[in-house]
């Protein structure tokens, strides 16, 4: 079997009408009463609720997360960066603490029209775009779209070609927690921890609230679009066409240790970005997720970036 045939880190989701979860599932309003703070609110983008936070004073910052994942990827780096420039960050809808994506917001809304809509709201006009994984995928098409808006990309570990996973290497640790998953019907703490620690250059960086935050998430209620506003490249004709269309000047941070998107994915990255400049940061002890790993060196790179070579 191949080691990560149930895998769903960026495109490919395990339905939860396929699996059940530990204990009870948490529904959006438990969710919310666990995690919400008083500094997120909750904007209406095309009839779709989406929770976001707005912090700091100065440049705009933009930062989209990837799919499993939630605005929290950037709770240890909007912090080092909020004394300086204004940090916007959300939930993914129907992710976090985003509200429910219906059939008929799927008929008519793409990806990037939730970060338009939240932008216009906002009053922003210009801005530097961040995202990590797909995340970063959202920001190639918003670019592409709004030259005029997107100053500049920071792209972490963000998908070019179609994801695959014939190719990772296999881990006694998670395919264990795979097969008892398989047979169980349940995701557990365990599963997210080692599915965090597989796609870690060094899992002793993530934190048990990190872990827990993977868990609470991904046992969110069952949902009819969880990713449908997740940002894609499986179209790969319009994908390639966004990424030609950049002008922005781009930066990537890429963890060198990512076992599915490794540095030869991001140098792919680079070449398809053909019509902009394109610097690279190679993290080499670092995973698939950067922020998380290495928030402090990932916040440090991307300021230097914006305020050295980028001003």
């Amino acid at each position: 079997m191949r080691p990560l045939s149930m895998i769903c880190c960026l495109f490919v989701y395990i339905g939860t009408s396929a699996f059940a979860v530990e204990g009870e599932p948490l529904t959006l309003q438990e969710l919310r009463k666990k995690y919400a703070d008083p500094v997120g609110k909750i904007a209406i983008v095309g009839g779709v609720e989406v929770y976001y936070k707005d912090e700091g004073d100065g440049p705009v910052i933009l930062m989209v997360h990837g799919s499993q994942s939630t605005l929290k990827t950037w709770d240890y780096i909007a912090p080092r960066l909020t004394d300086r420039y204004r940090v916007i960050r959300y939930d993914v809808p129907a992710q976090g603490l985003s509200g429910t994506v219906t059939d008929e917001h799927i008929q008519r809304l793409q990806p990037v029209d939730i970060a338009e809509g939240l932008l216009a709201q906002l009053g922003v006009e210009k801005l530097t775009f961040v995202g990590v994984s797909s995340g970063g995928t959202l920001g190639v098409y918003l670019a592409a779209k709004r030259p005029e808006m997107v100053e500049r990309l920071i792209l972490s570990n963000a998908p070019a070609d179609t994801v695959t996973t014939g190719h990772l290497p296999p881990s006694a640790a998670f395919q264990e927690q795979q097969r008892i998953a398989k047979e169980t019907g349940l995701r557990n703490r365990n599963y997210w921890s080692a599915f965090l620690d597989y796609f870690s250059g060094d899992p002793t960086r993530l934190s048990s609230d990190i872990r827990e935050q993977y868990y609470d998430f991904n046992r969110r209620a069952a949902e009819p679009h969880l990713i449908g506003l997740v940002a894609k490249v499986a179209d790969q004709e319009k994908a390639k066409a966004a990424m030609r269309a950049v002008k922005s000047p781009t930066l990537l941070i890429w963890g060198a240790k990512d076992v599915l998107l490794p540095v030869q994915a991001g140098k792919a990255l680079a070449g398809y970005l053909s019509g902009t400049d394109v610097s690279m940061v190679v993290m080499p002890d670092v995973g698939h997720y950067p922020p998380l790993e290495s928030p402090d060196r990932f916040a440090k790179i991307l300021a230097a970036y914006m305020e050295a070579a980028t001003p």
